[in-house]
């Protein structure tokens, strides 16, 4: 169990929080978000400061001030966005130390939702007012940090494919739906991949890996709760597709959709807290971490984060309902 040092739970109570507000997530106008939050830390008495985030390519830079100028006046870090919005954030918080908190305004806002944050915005902030510090794990890939999940082959296809089409036709479930379906009718390729974990080794061949760190995403997929709750108790669980035929795999998705998979044949699962995975042929590869994508080099090694995220949760009074 993390011990959370006394000047984080004071920084947590008393200090200023640091906002970075991306303008582009979510259905939210940045402006009218920015003047909510505001009036409802002004009507808590607490200091605050946004540092907004203009161009995506600028959010780690800006992440990085935020953790400066919370470390230089003993404040909390909140990111206020997307689970990408989030993850980038977090990934610059984490080694500092600092507590962290979150308003979620993203599509599906896993992170936020499985630690009973309100998705509303008024009533998120109002919860990091009273809020506790919780230490709460994160995964990491060749060092590079993701919060819900983690995966390579179609997944990262899908995500990229998925963007495209809401740049087009607009952020809403249905649109992420038959982007997936589009991907799942087009892709037909397959990882040849060696895998090792705790000194065993096997070697597969797979449409997609997925590594999830989200107990409320595994549960909505269906997927075993051994697995699921094995996120809990400080592993991360692995999702892996057998070779298959694209209806099959249209099936496959329809049943992630109606939260059976892992009562599919064709999906094995396991929990781990250290895995090498190495691409046959391959020296570089594309891996998406919490819905963003970026090549790598291989091996790729998933692996729980050597220390967790200071994480402000809502008081029991405050905690949203896990939907």
């Amino acid at each position: 169990m993390s011990v959370i040092p006394a000047s984080a739970e004071n920084a947590a109570l008393r200090g200023p929080f640091f906002v970075v507000l991306n303008a582009g997530s979510g259905h939210h106008n940045s402006d009218e978000q920015q003047a909510l939050i505001a009036r409802v830390f002004e009507e808590g008495g607490r200091a605050f400061e946004f540092l907004l985030v203009d161009n995506p390519a600028r959010i780690s830079e800006v992440a990085r001030r935020a953790v400066g100028l919370a470390q230089s006046r003993e404040g909390v870090v909140v990111a206020a966005g997307g689970d990408g919005t989030i993850n980038a954030v977090a990934a610059l918080v984490l080694a500092s130390g600092c507590p962290f908190g979150v308003l979620p305004q993203g599509t599906f806002n896993y992170f936020g939702r499985v630690h009973g944050i309100p998705q509303d915005t008024a009533a998120a902030v109002r919860a990091l007012l009273s809020a506790n510090l919780q230490a709460v794990q994160a995964g990491q890939v060749n060092g590079r940090l993701f919060l819900v999940n983690a995966s390579l082959g179609l997944y990262p296809q899908l995500l990229e494919d998925r963007e495209a089409w809401k740049h087009q036709f607009g952020r809403s479930r249905l649109v992420a739906f038959l982007a997936g379906l589009a991907t799942v009718l087009q892709n037909r390729k397959q990882l040849h991949l060696q895998i090792e974990s705790a000194g065993q080794a096997v070697a597969l061949r797979t449409p997609t890996l997925f590594v999830g760190n989200n107990r409320l995403q595994l549960a909505r997929v269906g997927i075993a709760e051994q697995q699921a709750d094995a996120v809990e108790q400080g592993q991360l669980a692995a999702i892996v597709v057998r070779p298959l035929g694209t209806l099959a795999l249209f099936g496959l998705l329809m049943r992630g959709l109606l939260g059976q998979l892992g009562e599919d044949d064709n999906i094995d699962s396991f929990s781990f807290r250290r895995l090498t995975v190495t691409p046959r042929g391959v020296k570089r590869i594309k891996v998406a971490t919490d819905g963003e994508t970026a090549w790598m080099r291989t091996p790729l090694v998933f692996e729980v984060a050597p220390r967790p995220l200071l994480l402000l949760v809502p008081a029991p009074a405050d905690r949203a309902e896990v939907q």
